[in-house]
């Protein structure tokens, strides 16, 4: 079966099970899709190939985004928006601008007194031109991940019949090379990608023509009486040479416009629904339902199909900013467990895809890029261990022991990894490092890439290819310590012998954790040296992993509590962020790991009050979090990567997916 017919078999399987009789008038319903309407804004208007000053809205794991135009000129969507080529690039303002005149010339959504109403939905898009003569509503949902539908719908507003003169037209950026035309389609040719598009007018009868960038499709003239419809659907889609661009093309000519777009907003419902339904009951208010559909939009937005290098799903860190058009280890295990709350196959995709890239010794990649020519993949560092927490918590919500069993032994294999490639000392405790010796990808492995408690690191050989900072970290050997109890569970889900192996170790490497790295005089956690006997100064977020991991004492766990709560420490407007507020190197605006509130750190930290029975502390620092991030419960702003601590402010990349991804696990029950 091909994949383009696969994906045919999914919409109308999925169509018909939701039309039990039981269920059918929710279906009609789609209540819970309300509390996505106009989550993010998507108004902008490409002046260039590369503006990047708006938000774009992408569906099945598409690599081409779109937009409402925020121009008086344009009826199309602007775009499409192209991640298909250079990190992200405009194809045009709207490859699909529809025009419509009478017998007199005029433009009839050109008129004096016209206005435009715009609707976003996890979804589609559609959009509302209206005056005294006509209505133009258009509407747009994709079809798959290599296709999009847009459906332009006439209405007569007047009392008079009226005879209308349709058109196309769209202008291409020189991101692409040209235009050139077939029947009743246009094919959109780019020397900087291995994709194909094409711009195809359904159930059509008009003339095109095509000069370099630019095209002009007429449509034959019509006659509309008073009330009267008559709709327009136009495809576009951009394909990988991976994929049958002839079963797409079946694909496309065989489906009702109205079919898919029912399928849409049945399956976003659903999977909204299960995020609203599972709110821990202390986030029941509408504004927390609101925010779960704008983090499962935001990691919608970030979502690719596999093409180039890249063989499962995954999702960007963050479409918006160029640099990070790859897929990364930590994102991926983050995005893996937030999307478990509502997407179990989309959750499993996104961790295959990163073991793709695990040699042989179970060291599994930093980055790695669906096309190398822009950017190699990353093989200097790998990225803290939490991928048996993302497994584990995913075989906890469906049961799936054969997804258990495909994932366990590369599991196991980049565990012991750690020992054998980062323990410097051979005593137990693994320390960050690199495999080209150098000391900043040490600082990449550790996720934390500025930190205070690397500012005097050092770099030591351990073997060819394999090299440690000379300090160990408390919260990689936190994380190693989760590591083994998720390891241990999901071999006991197997019948494997390895269970009890890894509680033995669990149980000596916390008694490490609560005596090395815990300074009794302050109440806080710390890196040390090699040694053991010298602690790395500087309160950071590291120093709460040992609570999420649940590996302090409860009297270690009230102490650094304290310290999380204090206001002029932790507790700020946006409280738990990646350093102390009083600290003299604590620096927001100019230090990316020295200050700023990344919402991955915030989470284990608030997670880490829970797991020691900080119910009300953890909720107050939720909801404190929630309303001082400037944005997070607004509609139309963009989830940041992070924020400053003190006045709000969102900081760096905008549509950031880890951020997403944490913001549904603060909020869901389990």
């Amino acid at each position: 079966m091909t994949r383009a017919l696969y994906i045919l078999l999914i919409p109308l399987a999925l169509l018909m099970a939701c039309q039990k009789k039981e269920e059918l008038k929710a279906v009609q319903k789609c209540e819970h899709l309300e509390f996505s309407k106009n989550s993010l804004d998507y108004h902008i208007t490409p002046k260039h190939k590369f503006d990047k000053d708006g938000l774009m809205f992408s569906d099945q794991g598409a690599w081409f985004a779109y937009s409402f135009s925020d121009s008086t000129g344009i009826d199309g969507f602007s775009g499409p928006f192209l991640m298909t080529q250079q990190n992200g690039v405009w194809s045009g303002t709207s490859l699909t601008n529809f025009i419509l005149k009478d017998h007199e010339n005029d433009n009839l959504l050109a008129l004096p007194n016209t206005t435009k109403t715009s609707k976003s939905y996890l979804s589609h898009l559609e959009e509302n031109t209206s005056n005294h003569k006509v209505q133009l509503t258009k509407e747009l949902v994709y079809l798959s991940g290599h296709s999009a539908l847009q459906r332009f719908t006439v209405i007569n507003n007047s009392d008079r019949a009226i005879t209308m003169h349709p058109s196309f037209q769209g202008q291409a950026f020189n991101a692409l090379d040209s235009l050139s035309q077939t029947v009743n389609s246009i094919a959109l040719h780019s020397s900087k990608t291995t994709a194909k598009g094409y711009l195809q007018f359904l159930d059509t009868t008009l003339s095109i023509m095509t000069d370099s960038l630019v095209y002009f499709a007429h449509l034959e003239t019509f006659h509309l009486k008073p009330k009267d419809t008559k709709s327009f659907i136009v495809s576009q889609s951009f394909i990988f040479p991976e994929y049958s661009w002839k079963d797409e093309q079946k694909l496309i000519n065989s489906v009702d416009f109205d079919s898919i777009l029912k399928v849409r907003k049945t399956e976003k419902n659903a999977q909204l629904k299960s995020l609203i339904n599972n709110r821990k009951p202390q986030f029941q208010d509408s504004i927390y339902a609101e925010v779960l559909a704008k983090a499962q939009l935001t990691l919608q937005n970030n979502w690719r199909i596999p093409a180039g290098e890249i063989s499962h799903e995954g999702l960007f860190p963050s479409y918006h900013y160029r640099w990070f058009n790859g897929f990364w280890s930590w994102d991926s295990w983050k995005h893996a467990v937030g999307l478990s709350h509502y997407d179990l196959r989309l959750a499993k995709e996104q961790i295959k895809l990163m073991f793709k890239f695990q040699n042989e010794d179970g060291f599994v990649a930093d980055v790695v890029y669906r096309d190398t020519t822009i950017e190699a993949h990353n093989y200097r560092d790998t990225k803290p261990p939490l991928s048996a927490w993302a497994v584990a918590k995913i075989y906890e919500k469906d049961q799936d022991i054969a997804f258990v069993k495909y994932m366990y032994p590369k599991l196991k294999k980049y565990h012991y990894w750690w020992y054998n490639k980062r323990d410097h000392d051979k005593d137990g405790i693994c320390e960050y490092g690199s495999t080209d010796g150098s000391l900043i990808a040490a600082k990449w492995e550790s996720g934390m890439d500025n930190a205070i408690r690397f500012d005097n690191s050092k770099i030591l050989k351990n073997s060819e290819g394999a090299y440690s900072l000379d300090q160990e970290s408390v919260d990689l050997n936190a994380y190693l310590y989760a590591e083994k109890l998720f390891l241990s569970k999901l071999a006991k889900a197997l019948h494997n012998d390895d269970s009890e192996t890894y509680l033995k170790q669990a149980e000596t490497l916390k008694q490490s954790i609560q005596t090395q790295f815990y300074d009794e005089e302050e109440g806080w956690f710390y890196d040390t040296n090699l040694e053991g006997n010298t602690f790395i100064k500087g309160e950071g977020s590291e120093g709460w992993t040992a609570l999420w991991a649940n590996a302090a004492t409860k009297e270690q766990a009230e102490r650094v509590k304290n310290r999380m709560m204090h206001p002029e420490k932790f507790f700020t407007k946006v409280p738990f962020q990646t350093m102390s507020a009083d600290h003299e190197k604590f620096d927001p605006l100019k230090g990316y790991w020295r200050g700023p509130n990344w919402l991955d750190q915030a989470y284990f930290g608030i997670k880490g009050l829970r797991n020691y029975g900080y119910i009300e502390d953890a909720d107050k620092a939720t909801i404190q979090l929630l309303k001082g991030a400037n944005g997070i419960l607004e509609k139309g702003k963009a989830i940041r990567e992070n924020y400053h601590p003190l006045t709000g402010k969102g900081l760096h990349a905008h549509n950031f997916s880890w951020s997403a991804a944490h913001i549904i696990m603060m909020l869901q029950t389990n």
